[in-house]
């Protein structure tokens, strides 16, 4: 039996962790993350119901950002964000790689033109009128 200074052995899932740590929404959304190979832990591809514990390091992939994290501490409830943030901690790489990606996409976005919806009577005009040149 534990005394009070001492933390118990906490047992938690890994997606339960991800969920708890705010990188999925759901747990089901970070089972199938778990299920596809979008996450690995200690660099083995983890299912589900694998445990974690402290000093584990996981690598996640959503969509093109890359988190690689080391597992601080364990919670069996979701926190705030504030209070998700102290379970883990993310490589200074990986925090770059990020920042690199994110510049890189929103470069991209101010490049690719804009549209407004459908096209007007007048714009479909101007349209068939160009292809048929």
């Amino acid at each position: 039996m534990p005394k009070n200074n001492e933390k118990s052995d906490i047992v938690i899932r890994l997606d339960k962790w991800l969920w708890c740590a705010r990188f999925y929404k759901t747990r089901n959304i970070a089972a199938n993350a778990l299920k596809t190979g979008k996450v690995t832990s200690n660099g083995d591809r983890a299912k589900p119901s694998k445990t974690v514990k402290p000093g584990d390091s996981l690598n996640i992939r959503k969509g093109p950002y890359h988190y690689s994290i080391t597992v601080l501490d364990l919670a069996k409830s979701r926190r705030s964000a504030a209070g998700a943030a102290l379970l883990f901690e993310e490589s200074p790489e990986s925090i770059s790689e990020r920042e690199t990606v994110a510049a890189r996409l929103k470069a991209e976005a101010a490049l690719m033109p804009t549209t407004k919806g459908r096209p007007s009577k007048k714009d479909r005009r101007s349209i068939i009128k160009f292809k048929n040149l």
